[in-house]
Parts: C-alpha cells; sequence; structure tokens
C-alpha cells in the first residue's frame, strides 16, 4: 500500500468518481490512476468502488470507510511535513482558508492585511463558497481552515471555535415605502417580494424560522449567494433585501439599512478545523487576528477536547461581538 494510491482514491471521490478530472487535478494520467487502485484494491482483497464496466459508479460500503481513513492518513502526512517546516521555515508557508463570499469580502480584508504585514511569506488562498461547500473542502483536506457563518451542524466533527455574532439589515432604496416604517415587523416586511440569501444556502437558518413563527410564506423573488448581488437587484428595484448586516457599507449611500435584530435572531461565525491537522504558528495568528479571544492557549484547550459539549463549555462566559 502506497500514500500515492491512497490520493488516488481520495482525489477520484473529490472528484464526484471521475477518474479522468482526478488525474487532471493530480497532474498524471487516468490510466495510471485507473492501474494503481487495481492495484491496492488487489491487495486489499475486495473492491474499494463498483463499476458499470469501465465507470465507476460508487463507493463500495468498505471504500466508504477506507477512504474515510485515507483522507486522515493525508492529512498526517501533511501534518509531518508542516512540523518540518515549523522549525526550518517557520514564517513561511500556505495557509488554505474556506469561508463565504460576505466574510471574505467584508470582514477578512483587515485581518489578511495585518496577516500579510508579519508573515509576507505565507501565501494566503481564500476558497469561497456555501456550507456544504466549505464544509466539504476542509473534510477533504483542500483547506486547513473554514470561517462558518450558519449550519453549524455539519462541523460536529471537527474543531468548532465561536468568534462573533452576525445580523441581518432589510435593505432598501430611500424612496421605498419600509423606509418611513417606524417599526418594522415580519408582518409588514411579507408583504413585499424579497431579495436575499438562497434559502437553504445554510441550511434551515434564523430567516426561515421568523417567517415560520409568523406564519407567513415569504414571497422570495431572486435569491443569491452573494451580498453584493443582492444590493444590485434592491438598486434595480426587484424587490427588499434582507442581508448581513456588516455588507452595507458607507459607499451604498443609496440604500437604507434597516435594523432587524428584532425580527431574526443572531447567527454565530465560527472557525473550523479538522483534530487531525498540525497548526502553525502563523495559524494560531490568524485565528487570533480574526478573533481576539481564540489565543493560542485557548485554541490549543479545546483541540485537546474531543467532545463538542465541553468545548462550548470553554467558552462559557465569553462574550461574543455582534457585527
Amino acid at each position: 500500500m502506497k500514500i500515492q494510491q491512497l490520493r488516488y482514491i481520495v482525489e477520484i471521490v473529490n472528484q464526484n468518481l471521475n477518474v479522468t478530472e482526478a488525474a487532471n487535478a493530480l497532474f498524471t494520467s487516468q490510466p495510471g490512476i485507473s492501474k494503481q487502485v487495481r492495484l491496492l484494491e488487489d491487495e486489499l482483497g475486495l473492491e474499494i468502488f463498483e463499476r458499470n464496466g469501465k465507470h465507476i459508479k460508487s463507493l463500495t460500503p468498505a471504500g466508504q470507510k477506507i477512504v474515510a481513513i485515507a483522507r486522515e492518513l493525508l492529512v498526517k502526512t501533511q501534518s509531518i511535513k508542516a512540523v518540518a517546516n515549523e522549525y526550518t521555515q517557520p514564517n513561511h508557508g500556505v495557509l488554505r482558508i474556506a469561508t463565504t463570499n460576505t466574510q471574505a469580502r467584508y470582514f477578512l480584508p483587515p485581518v489578511v492585511e495585518r496577516f500579510s504585514k508579519k508573515y509576507p511569506d505565507v501565501s494566503l488562498h481564500i476558497h469561497q463558497g456555501s456550507p456544504n461547500q466549505i464544509y466539504d473542502a476542509l473534510l477533504s483536506g483542500e483547506v486547513d481552515i473554514a470561517i462558518t457563518t450558519e449550519a453549524q451542524y455539519l462541523f460536529d466533527d471537527v474543531v468548532l471555535l465561536p468568534c462573533y455574532m452576525w445580523n441581518r439589515s432589510i435593505v432598501v432604496k430611500r424612496d421605498h415605502p419600509l423606509a418611513q416604517c417606524k417599526h418594522l415587523t415580519i408582518e409588514e416586511l411579507g408583504k413585499y417580494p424579497l431579495v436575499t440569501y438562497t434559502f437553504g444556502f445554510t441550511g434551515v437558518s434564523d430567516l426561515d424560522y421568523a417567517f415560520n413563527r409568523a406564519g407567513i410564506l415569504p414571497n422570495i423573488v431572486f435569491t443569491a449567494t452573494d451580498a453584493d448581488v443582492i444590493k444590485t437587484y434592491v438598486r434595480l428595484g426587484l424587490g427588499v433585501g434582507i442581508m448581513a448586516s456588516m455588507a452595507h457599507t458607507e459607499a451604498d449611500t443609496d440604500l437604507l439599512a434597516l435594523n432587524a435584530d428584532h425580527l431574526f435572531a443572531p447567527s454565530a461565525v465560527q472557525i473550523a478545523f479538522k483534530h487531525s491537522t498540525f497548526l502553525r504558528t502563523y495559524m494560531y495568528d490568524f485565528m487570533q487576528y480574526f478573533s481576539p479571544h481564540l489565543t493560542r492557549d485557548v485554541v490549543e484547550k479545546a483541540e485537546r477536547l474531543r467532545d463538542k459539549d465541553a468545548v462550548k463549555k470553554l467558552f462559557e462566559g465569553v462574550e461574543l461581538e455582534l457585527r
């Protein structure tokens, strides 16, 4: 059994069971990957993949377990290299982060600026996507750290650290009737077409709960995963925007942001990483730049706690800032 064979089967899964795409991603040949997978299956005495002729259909039950273990082994292999680099090149490396468009656009820039000044020789890569995509990127080892905004239920099997709370604002053009509303309610909001984040983008969200509690079916006319896109279509008069408060800035002079703290419960932003990840010094620093209460000592304590309830208890008494 070779590490490269494990890398092949994991990449095939990452590429939706497409061997050709896996070969392209790994800069090798499709026949070479297929041969090595067959050799591994012969060595193990079982099939990892179910096939229809030459085409892979799915993972076998045994294959699912093998791929899960292979992912962990590949992460540990990366960790061995990271340990060596921590001692030989402490200020050099790569930091790969997955997060949402809103976080990347509106919260991360000053954090990245501070980080880059201290670590100019660390290459920073930010991947943007939905919570499911963020989780998949973390699980597959494509990124080192994930910054999640909702759907924390996806991240039960990783270290999850609370950072801050965020809420939504109602965004309208200044001549919209809601601009004159002194006490905004869900019922009043439900009278208008809405432009918001994709429903289901974060699972069952606080937005869903608010409308469900009021017994109202919202008239969603446009959805997007990007707050800038939401603002664009509010400007076009397509509807009333509901988006993260931080995404309304001083530059949006033509739009009015109405406080919606009384309508929607705040959501937590959290940092996630796998238990098997070896955290470099610059990774600890990045987390503290992102959220000051995440000191190295606190993060290391959370790493040692395997139970998520124990991690929650660790942060009891920490008042998270609302943004």
